[in-house]
C-alpha cells in the first residue's frame, strides 16, 4: 500500500476526515454532477458516474444530495457552471513526484493556488509531462486480508480479468485495467467478497521511501493540495515505512 493511502487511513482512523465532511461533499457532488453532464445520469450506463456516486456512499454523503447532484448535471447546464477537466505535475520534497487533478471554473485562479501551495510546502510545480509518465491508470480494489482465503480471491479476480493480486499488510490488493475495473468489482461483489475500496486510480511505477523529515514535508503538502476546493485527487510516487509513520502520526 502507498504512503499516501496509510497516510488516508490514518486521518479517517483520527477523525480528521469527519471535520472536513461539509468540503469533501462538495467536492463529491461537483464531480457527480461533472460526470452526469457528460455521459447521462443512468449510473449503470454512465461508468465515470457510477464510480463517482461509489465514491460518494463510500463518505457517507446521503443519497438526496448524490441525486440532487445528478440532477443539477443532466438539467442542460442551468445553473451556468461550467467545470474544466485540468491535471497539475510537480515535485514534493525528496523528489516526489505528484499528479493533482481538478474540476475549476477559473483556471487562472486554480492554477495560482497550485503553485502556491507547492512553493509554500517545499515543492515545485512542473509543466506538462514532466511527471505524469511515471503513473499508470488501473483500478485497484482493497480487500481486508483476514476477510477472504487468498486462493479463493485469486480464482476470482483473475477469471474475471484481473491482472494482478498483491499482498500488502492489511489487505489484498486487485489490480485490473480501467477497462476491466466494473466487471472485476462487481465479480467479486457477485462472489459474496466483500472490499474497502474500490477505484480508478493512477499508480506509481515505482516508489520513493521517505524518511521522517521528508515524509512530515511531503504529507503537508499533499493535505495542503487536497484541501483546495477545486482540487479532486492527488496522487504521489512516495512511500513511508510502518517505523516512520508511526512517528509522523504520533
Amino acid at each position: 500500500m502507498s504512503g499516501h493511502s496509510k497516510w488516508s487511513t490514518i486521518k479517517r482512523k483520527k477523525g480528521a476526515a469527519d471535520a472536513k465532511r461539509g468540503a469533501l461533499f462538495g467536492k463529491l457532488s461537483k464531480a457527480i454532477t461533472v460526470a452526469a453532464r457528460e455521459g447521462g445520469g443512468d449510473p449503470e450506463m454512465n461508468p465515470a458516474l457510477g464510480l463517482a456516486v461509489q465514491k460518494a456512499k463510500g463518505a457517507n454523503m446521503p443519497n438526496d444530495n448524490i441525486q440532487r447532484a445528478i440532477d443539477k448535471g443532466t438539467g442542460a447546464g442551468a445553473d451556468g457552471e461550467t467545470y474544466e477537466r485540468i491535471t497539475y505535475e510537480g515535485y514534493a520534497p525528496g523528489g516526489v513526484a505528484v499528479l493533482v487533478d481538478v474540476l475549476t471554473d477559473n483556471r487562472n485562479r486554480t492554477a495560482s493556488d497550485v503553485r502556491y501551495v507547492f512553493s509554500k510546502n517545499g515543492g515545485k510545480l512542473g509543466t506538462s509531462g514532466s511527471v505524469a509518465y511515471l503513473f499508470e491508470r488501473k483500478g485497484v480494489i482493497l480487500v481486508p486480508i483476514d476477510s477472504v482465503d487468498e486462493d479463493e480471491l485469486m480464482e476470482a479476480a483473475l477469471e474475471a480479468g484481473a491482472e494482478d493480486v498483491e499482498t500488502s499488510e492489511s489487505d489484498y490488493r486487485v489490480v485490473t485495467s480501467p477497462e476491466d475495473f466494473t466487471a472485476v468489482r462487481d465479480a467479486l461483489r457477485d462472489a459474496g467478497i466483500e472490499f474497502e475500496n474500490a477505484e480508478i486510480t493512477m499508480q506509481p511505477q515505482n516508489s520513493i521511501d521517505l524518511d521522517v523529515s521528508t515524509a512530515k514535508q511531503t504529507l503537508r503538502l499533499i493535505d495542503a493540495l487536497e484541501d483546495n476546493d477545486d482540487v479532486q485527487e492527488v496522487f504521489a510516487n512516495f512511500d513511508i515505512s510502518d517505523e516512520v509513520m508511526a512517528e509522523v502520526a504520533g
